[in-house]
């Protein structure tokens, strides 16, 4: 049952989980924009967007715990 966990998992994990990514992938290409264009506000301004998508991910590492959990427990 678990060999297939994205099959099973519930939507609430998957949304996190593609948020998260899709966060990080946007702080991370406005810190390049930054570096690039030597614009030091838009080089911190990308750390709060990467440090929301490493929250989110670390949220749907819970979701999925509780889950797999809950799959343990039924008879």
């Amino acid at each position: 049952m678990l060999n297939e966990f994205w099959a099973t998992a519930p939507a609430s994990y998957k949304i996190l989980v593609f948020s998260a990514m899709g966060l990080i992938a946007a702080g991370i290409i406005l810190n390049l924009a930054g570096n690039g264009t030597a614009n030091q506000s838009l080089m911190l301004a990308s750390l709060p967007v990467i440090g929301l998508g490493l929250v989110l991910h670390v949220v749907a590492l819970v979701v999925r715990g509780q889950h797999i959990r809950k799959s343990y427990k039924k008879p």
